[in-house]
């Protein structure tokens, strides 16, 4: 299983992922789903991947190798046009691979969020699907999500603001929203990898990657469950009428 998200802020981008890959016939099971894609001063791009891990390493393999030549993402002159490459390998896999997959009874499962920022624009994020087409994030849904969703996504509807959101602030929502999905499904699990991206760096600053063992992300965790439960017990408490009458 994974989970992986981006946050987009005024401010810049957040990018985090867990490195868990145990499941289906990937027998593998730990494998970085972030890879960064970094010419200085001209673009900085981040890459999640989800999905069947021989099918991420080949999109990834392929969006590489262009990018050294300078061709695909290095050239790519808005992040759209960087999705739309990026969703160009994607079917260019499907074409090689879905039909023999497909065959045997296996999906041909694939998802991808690409953020960052090309140069004379504003950080953008985009959700590219298994057919290849784009989704952009936008100031109301500031944030997108692949794999193990449901766990981590109530804290970011609740606080993650485009305009108002700081990238500190932001960075603290992804540990927290990583950290309830791991806590809920075993599956998802660290090393995780943390990117903090400021709007018109065009380089990476800030990365971090926590293990298991890493003091700060159990600090996160342990000071994230006491103001859960700090939390409930400061609210109103629940009155019941006195005759015990039933609906």
């Amino acid at each position: 299983m994974t989970y992986c998200l981006g946050i987009m802020t005024r401010r810049g981008l957040v990018m985090a992922s867990d490195s868990r890959t145990n499941a289906g016939y990937d027998q593998v099971n730990v494998c970085r789903k972030m890879h960064t894609f970094v010419r200085p001063g001209d673009r900085m791009l981040v890459v999640l991947s989800s999905g069947s891990l021989s099918l991420t390493q080949s999109i990834i393999t392929l969006l590489r190798r262009e990018f050294e030549e300078g061709r695909g993402l290095a050239s790519a002159p808005t992040l759209y046009d960087a999705a739309r490459v990026v969703g160009d390998q994607v079917r260019r896999v499907s074409d090689m691979d879905r039909a023999a997959l497909e065959r045997d009874e296996f999906r041909f499962n694939v998802h991808l969020l690409l953020g960052g920022q090309v140069k004379h624009e504003r950080p953008l994020l985009y959700l590219i699907y298994p057919q290849g087409n784009p989704l952009a994030a936008t100031e109301d849904s500031p944030f997108l999500q692949l794999g193990e969703c449901k766990y981590g996504r109530p804290i970011l509807d609740r606080g993650v603001r485009y305009e108002h959101t700081t990238l500190e602030e932001a960075a603290k929502y992804a540990l927290i929203s990583l950290d309830s999905t791991m806590r809920s499904n075993v599956t998802v699990g660290p090393p995780i990898d943390l990117l903090v991206y400021r709007t018109d760096d065009l380089q990476v600053t800030h990365y971090r990657r926590f293990t298991d063992r890493d003091p700060d992300l159990r600090e996160v965790h342990q000071r994230w469950e006491h103001a859960l439960r700090k939390a409930v017990q400061e609210l109103p408490e629940v009155h019941f009428p006195a005759n015990g009458e039933q609906p």
